[in-house]
Formats: structure tokens, C-alpha cells, sequence
């Protein structure tokens, strides 16, 4: 007796130590040095039995294995949900035809494994409303799957939402062998899935593959979730012309997680809006606290790209991602028509294969400069570089311009292998560069 109650005292005095000893978790930090909310750290995903009750196409006259398009059938049925208090629209089994769906408050898109929704490959099935496309805001065609103003709106499951793009795709090129300066808006094209003006929402498990333009597009919405998806367009043969992954246009707390992305262009993408007094328009504004972690690369001209329609873009991470074939890791695009500040952005704990690892250099892609007296300096400064191993092109492919200014810019702990002949690593190109432990092609490089 003796011996258990001398066995339940060490237990009890165990028990108060681990109370006292409260496990410390280490709060994450911004690059600027501000706190990161909990919600970033927060895996959880949407429970589609959650959301209410289901409304499944086929129960309401959808037909599946038809090559009609079915817009009207499919919009009613998100409009009765709606109606009805809201719930989850339920795509199953099959491929379903449709042209521009709108979202309203309280409904939901969820694909059954085995389930495509199939955009139109006609642009006169997709509606003409003012929309944001290009770092402007003006009527161009919507995308496939939309959802404005909307509070806790989701997309589920394991299917697929297919673009159907290459007949675009093909009249594109076309078009460019006739006109070389033929913008993106000129071959009219709608995009996958356009979220604005949106909140609590997340993007989740589903395949994404195959638009005609942009694959995802966010415009001032935040705390928006893209996790463990599937985005794919072709690289070969016919490319899929300006098809980037996800493109972030004047919003904050975006989080894009677990993804692969093998697209014809950029793969995450920061824009804001572009032109002399872009800075000016109330339309335009910042990306700021947005976060890409554990994501793969496939093909995709930058991992991250800012700009080439940005303003200003700060507290960016991207960390324990790897690229098969990127043409870019980070790639700064400065337009020398806009006024652009990029700062506070960190990349780390990245491995893979890339032409240039750093980009930094003038874009003049369809430039059109005003005169402006007081048009601001443009500038990137505090962009981090840690725990890197890269075999790249070339590592440090950094243009210098009057037209902006480079600063505190640092390489910490980074090995890689650099084919380049003229663009070996110079600290003295950007003022306050710090270096630590950098070693190009095995030789260490010192400040």
C-alpha cells in the first residue's frame, strides 16, 4: 500500500511540473518584423458535410455525357440554393458543360472524384461585365467559376475544373503570327475561377487544369486559402499563352499551400495595378502578407513573380518549395511606367532546377509612360535569400536602372550550382548587400 501511494505522489509531482512547464511555441514573424496571426499556421481544412445541405446537379435536370452547354440549368440550381438559405452545390461523377457561373452568398462548389466541370470553348458563352483583368478594372469577359462579395465561399473535393482552353490557345498564336503586339485582352479568352471582393475563403484538393487565361484570380479579397491543388496547363506543343497559377491582385493574408503548378507562364503572381498614376486610382493597391509554403513546380516561368501590375507588395514568404523547371525563382519585373515599391520579402529552404534564381530587370511589355512631375522612385529593398540549394542557369541575374533603386538585399547559407558565364555574384551591385555563407559552384563568396 505504502509503495502505491508513494508511486501516486511522484506521478501528481510530475503531473504539477509539466504543468508548470508550458510547451512555448515560437510566434512567427513577418519580414517586417511584425507578428503572423495564428490563422496562417491553422491546417485545417473545409469539411463539405459542414457547409449545409447538398444540392447535386444531377438531381435538379443537369445532364452529364452531353456536350451541351448547360449554363442556364446550372446557374438555376445555384440560384435555388441560394434561395433556400444556402448549401453546396454538388458536381458528381460525369462532365458538365457550362459557360459563366456566378456564386452567391451561402453557396458552395463541391466536385465528386470523377466529376468535370467543362468550360465552353465559345467566348460568346461567357458574359461581358466590368471586372479586373491586367492591373486594370474595366468590362472584359468573366471567368468560369465566379464568386463577388461573398463571405466564406469554398470550392471542394477531388474533381476537376477544366478550362477547355486549347481552341483559345490556338487562335492566340494565331492571332500573334499576324500581330506581334496582340495583348492578352485583344484574343478574348475568360479565366478559370475569378474570386472578388470575397472573404474566409478556401480553394481545396480540386484540379484546376487547363484555362484558357489566368487559372485563378483574387482581386481584393483576404484571408483566402489555396491548399493542395492540382494547376496545369500545357508547356508543349500548344502552350497555354498567359495560363499563370494564381494571381493576387490588391489583397491580404493569402495563403497558398501544398500546391503543384506546371503552367505557361507565372505560377504565383502579385499584381496591383500598372500605368504612371497607378498609385492614384482607388481601384489599385497593395499585396501584403501573403504566404506560399511546401508548394512543387513543374514548368512555370516564375515561382514568384511581382508584378508585372504591381504598386507596392511587402511581407511575402515562400519557403520549402521545389521546382523541377522554373525559368525563375523570384523574378521582379519593374515597369518604368509605374511607380513600384517591393519590399520585405523572403525566400527560403528552396531546392530545384531554374534558368536564373534572381531576376531583377526593367519590363516594358506593352509600356505606356505619362509625363507625372512628381512620379516616385521606384525601389526594392530588405529581399531575403536562406538555406537555398539550387542548380541554376544563373544565379544572380540583377539589371540595374535609374528608373529604381535596389537596397538590403542578403544571401544566408545558400549552395548552388551557376552555368552562367558573365552573371557570376557581385555584392557591390546592390547597396547593403549581406552575405553569409554563400557558396557558388563550390567556392564560398564573401561580403
Amino acid at each position: 500500500m505504502r509503495q502505491r501511494q508513494l508511486l501516486c505522489l511522484m506521478l501528481l509531482m510530475a503531473s504539477v511540473v509539466a504543468v508548470g512547464k508550458k510547451k512555448v511555441v515560437k510566434e512567427e514573424l513577418w519580414p517586417n518584423g511584425e507578428p503572423m496571426a495564428a490563422w496562417f499556421s491553422d491546417t485545417t481544412k473545409v469539411k463539405v458535410q459542414d457547409l449545409g445541405r447538398q444540392y447535386v446537379l444531377t438531381d435538379y435536370g443537369v445532364r452529364q455525357g452531353t456536350t451541351d452547354i448547360q449554363t442556364k440549368a446550372i446557374q438555376a440550381v445555384i440560384d435555388r440554393a441560394a434561395q433556400e438559405g444556402g448549401g453546396v452545390v454538388v458536381v458528381p461523377k460525369g462532365t458538365f458543360f457550362s459557360g459563366s457561373l456566378f456564386f452567391r452568398q451561402g453557396t458552395h462548389l463541391h466536385l465528386q472524384e470523377g466529376a468535370v466541370l467543362k468550360g465552353s470553348d465559345r467566348i460568346r458563352d461567357f458574359e461581358i461585365r466590368e471586372t479586373r483583368i491586367e492591373g486594370q478594372t474595366c468590362k472584359y469577359f468573366v471567368a468560369l467559376v465566379n464568386a463577388d462579395g461573398i463571405d466564406g465561399f469554398t470550392i471542394t473535393g477531388k474533381g476537376t475544373i477544366d478550362g477547355n482552353g486549347e481552341s483559345y490557345w490556338e487562335q492566340f498564336w494565331i492571332r500573334r503570327q499576324w500581330n506581334r503586339q496582340c495583348t492578352n485582352k485583344d484574343e478574348m479568352r475568360p479565366r478559370l475561377t475569378y474570386i472578388s471582393n470575397c472573404k474566409n475563403v478556401t480553394v481545396q484538393d480540386v484540379r484546376l487544369i487547363n484555362s484558357p487565361f489566368w487559372t485563378n484570380h483574387v482581386y481584393r479579397s483576404d484571408h483566402v486559402r489555396y491548399l493542395d491543388l492540382y494547376i496545369y496547363s500545357s508547356t508543349q506543343d500548344i502552350k497555354g499563352p498567359s495560363t499563370d497559377a494564381v494571381d493576387i491582385d490588391v489583397c491580404h493574408d493569402v495563403i497558398v499551400r501544398g500546391c503543384y503548378m506546371n503552367v505557361n507562364d507565372d505560377a504565383v503572381v502579385l499584381k496591383g495595378g500598372k500605368g504612371t498614376f497607378a498609385d492614384k486610382a482607388p481601384e489599385n493597391g497593395p499585396c501584403y502578407n501573403i504566404l506560399v509554403e511546401d508548394c512543387h513546380y513543374g514548368t512555370v516561368h516564375g515561382c514568384m513573380t511581382l508584378g508585372s501590375e504591381s504598386v507596392h507588395d511587402w511581407n511575402v514568404i515562400m519557403r520549402r518549395c521545389h521546382a523541377d523547371n522554373t525559368f525563375n525563382v523570384l523574378w521582379l519585373k519593374m515597369r518604368p511606367d509605374t511607380p513600384q515599391h517591393y519590399e520585405f520579402v523572403r525566400v527560403e529552404n528552396f531546392t530545384g532546377n531554374c534558368r536564373s534564381f534572381l531576376l531583377v530587370k526593367p519590363w516594358t511589355q506593352f509600356y505606356e509612360k505619362q509625363e507625372r512631375e512628381d512620379m516616385p522612385l521606384s525601389q526594392c529593398n530588405n529581399i531575403s535569400f536562406k538555406d537555398i540549394k539550387m542548380n541554376c542557369g544563373t544565379f544572380f541575374d540583377v539589371r540595374t536602372s535609374d528608373k529604381f533603386a535596389l537596397k538590403s538585399f542578403s544571401f544566408e547559407n545558400i549552395d548552388v550550382k551557376d552555368e552562367a558565364k558573365n552573371g557570376q555574384f557581385s555584392a557591390k551591385v546592390i547597396d547593403d548587400t549581406r552575405v553569409s555563407n554563400l557558396v557558388v559552384n563550390g567556392k564560398r563568396i564573401d561580403q
